[in-house]
């Protein structure tokens, strides 16, 4: 099945750029382009895109504002949104993050990890480059959380926390099935699980929660 993306980045260089990448996948389509947030958000509720591809800077409109009114708590039928930025340590893309978006990458990830970023969005999983994860959200949970943490309507079982641990860093639901010898219809049902007991909208805010209950450790 082929993967409908709009792509939002004011500079039309990078634009162009990740369309032509996206393009060249046998399996994924840029279905609309647009320079601003504003812009972006009127395409993606037109066409209704599989994900959305947001750049974070962006003027009028950024992609944070963007993500919020695509991807956030309001909104009423949300889309895959994954932010692409230049800044691995922005705290920019932490509100992203915290406005609903799936993941982000780096504009240097290249074009398999882009491709394997958009087909992971698609399915309703995450990819977020690894080696950004845990130095963006170590600094945010050094920091400490502007809120206490929220707590699970239900404990958490051992292997939840097994699965908990797994996504924090950023691995695949096929990568923690291999490291845990469990099928990928389980990791499935523990992540569907976790969703439901930390209130978490996907698998991006299960990883901050990781961090900011000090499950992941900040310095190693």
């Amino acid at each position: 099945m082929t993967v409908r993306v709009v792509v939002a980045d004011d500079q039309e260089i990078v634009r162009t750029g990740l369309t032509m990448i996206l393009n060249a996948q046998p399996d994924i389509e840029v279905v609309g382009e647009a320079a601003d947030g504003l812009a972006a958000v009127g395409l993606a509720r037109r066409l209704r895109p599989d994900v959305c591809l947001f750049d974070i800077r962006m003027p009028g409109m950024d992609g944070i504002e963007a993500t919020r009114r695509l991807a956030g708590p309001d909104a009423a039928d949300p889309l895959a949104v994954v932010v692409i930025t230049t800044f691995d340590l922005d705290e920019y893309v932490y509100a992203a993050l915290r406005a609903g978006a799936r993941g982000f990458l780096l504009k240097d990830a290249g074009p398999a990890l882009l491709a394997q970023a958009m087909h992971a969005a698609a399915a309703g999983d995450a990819l977020i480059a690894p080696s950004v994860t845990t130095r963006l959200l170590r600094v945010f949970a050094a920091a400490g959380p502007a809120t206490r943490p929220r707590q699970p309507i239900e404990p958490l079982t051992d292997r939840e926390e097994q699965v908990l641990l797994t996504v924090a860093r950023g691995r695949t639901n096929h990568e923690i099935a291999g490291e845990l010898y469990i099928s990928l219809s389980t990791v499935k049902t523990h992540v569907a699980s976790l969703m439901a007991k930390l209130g978490a909208r996907n698998r991006v805010e299960i990883a901050m929660w990781a961090y900011e209950t000090g499950r992941v450790s900040t310095g190693g």
